[in-house]
C-alpha cells in the first residue's frame, strides 16, 4: 500500500509518498480498499502542533500509531478483507468510515486501510465514494451535536455560528431537515447568505453587518447553539439558550476552548466527531433520502495532499475537498 505521511514526526514537515506493506486484519477488523478521502482542518492543524497536543484541547484519550504518520480521518471505498470475528460488514461492501488514532491505527491518506468493524456503515450501491468520504468528522460532528448532547425535533430552535463551513453546511441541513427544528438561524457572511437560506435556515444574520449574537437574540431563545466558527465567548452564547438548551463548540484550536468547558454552568460542551456505525447510518440515510446535500469544491489526486491542505487553510471553501488515490 502507499500513503502520504511523515516517516517520523516533526511539526510542519511535508508530505511525502511513503510505501508501506498491505496489513491483514485482525478478528474484529476490516480492510479497505480506498477509492475517496475527505480533507478535514484537523489533518492539517494536526501536522502543526502534532496528534499529542490535539488530541489533548479535544480532551481525548490518545494513543497513535508508531511511526510513520499517516494524516486522515474520512474515508470510502471497498472492503477487500475482514477479520474472523467480524459479522455485518462482508468482503465486496462499499463502506463510508473514519480511522481513529486513539486506537492505535493509520490515518486514511492511503489507498488502504484497517479499521474496527464498528468504524464502518455499508453504502447504498447508488451513492457516490466522494459523496460518502465527505461525511465521517463535519457530518458527525453535527449528527452528534444535534442528537445525542440535546436531542433536536419539532418545535425546538437552533443557532448556527459558522454556518456555511463543512460543519455548520450539516448542521443547518440536519436541524431542518431531519430533525424538522422548528426555527433553524445560521450566522455567515454576507456573501455566503444566499448558500445557508438554500441549505434550509430559516434565518440569516450576517457577521460582517453588524453583532451576530445581539442579532441572532431576536430569533432565540434556542435549545442548541452550534459553533463551528470557535471564536464567540461561551458566556455570551449561553445568554442566548433556552432552558434545558446545550452550547456545542467544534473541537479547535482556541486557547481559550477547554477553560469555557470546565467552568460552571457546564451548559458547553466541544466535540470532534467521532465516526461510529451507528452515527455514519445515519447520515447515510438522510443523504439517501435526500435531506442532507455534499458540496465538494474540489477533487484532488492524493498526492496533492499538500495542496489540499494549502487551499483548506485559507479558510474560504464552502465544500470539501476529497482526496482520490485510485
Amino acid at each position: 500500500m502507499y500513503a502520504m505521511g511523515n516517516r517520523s514526526w516533526k511539526a510542519g514537515q511535508r508530505l511525502e509518498r511513503i510505501e508501506l506493506p498491505t496489513p491483514e486484519p485482525r478478528a474484529r477488523e476490516v480492510r479497505v480498499a480506498v477509492h475517496a478521502i475527505g480533507v478535514n482542518p484537523v489533518d492539517w492543524k494536526m501536522r502543526q502542533q502534532g496528534p499529542l497536543r490535539l488530541a489533548a484541547r479535544a480532551i481525548r484519550p490518545f494513543r497513535g500509531p508508531r511511526g510513520p504518520v499517516i494524516l486522515g480521518v474520512d474515508f470510502a471505498g471497498v472492503v477487500e478483507a475482514v477479520g474472523a470475528k467480524v459479522k455485518d460488514v462482508a468482503v465486496g461492501d462499499r463502506v463510508v468510515g473514519g480511522t481513529n488514532f486513539s486506537r492505535g491505527q493509520h490515518g486514511s491518506y492511503a489507498d488502504t486501510v484497517v479499521v474496527r468493524d464498528d468504524q464502518v456503515a455499508v453504502l447504498p450501491a447508488r451513492m457516490a465514494f466522494d459523496v460518502a468520504a465527505a461525511l465521517p468528522v463535519a457530518g458527525v460532528t453535527a449528527w452528534m451535536a444535534l442528537h445525542e448532547f440535546r436531542r433536536i425535533e419539532a418545535g425546538r430552535r437552533v443557532l448556527v455560528l459558522g454556518a456555511s463551513g463543512g460543519v455548520g453546511q450539516f448542521a443547518i441541513q440536519i436541524a431542518r431537515r431531519v430533525c424538522a427544528a422548528d426555527r433553524v438561524v445560521g450566522v455567515c457572511s454576507s456573501k455566503n447568505a444566499a448558500l445557508v437560506r438554500e441549505l434550509g435556515a430559516h434565518e440569516v444574520v450576517a457577521y460582517d453587518a453588524g453583532e451576530p449574537l445581539a442579532a441572532a437574540a431576536a430569533h432565540g431563545p434556542f435549545d442548541v447553539i452550534v459553533d463551528c466558527a470557535g471564536s464567540y465567548k461561551a458566556s455570551r452564547c449561553r445568554k442566548l439558550l433556552a432552558a434545558g438548551g446545550r452550547h456545542v463548540m467544534v473541537a479547535g484550536d482556541s486557547p481559550g476552548m477547554m477553560l469555557q468547558v470546565v467552568v460552571p454552568p457546564f451548559r458547553s460542551r466541544a466535540i470532534l466527531g467521532k465516526p461510529t456505525r451507528a452515527r455514519l447510518a445515519g447520515l447515510v440515510a438522510a443523504v439517501d433520502a435526500g435531506q442532507v446535500t455534499v458540496a465538494i469544491t474540489e477533487r484532488l489526486p492524493l498526492a496533492e495532499a499538500e495542496a489540499a491542505h494549502e487551499h483548506s487553510r485559507t479558510g474560504r471553501m464552502t465544500g470539501k475537498i476529497v482526496l482520490l488515490p485510485r
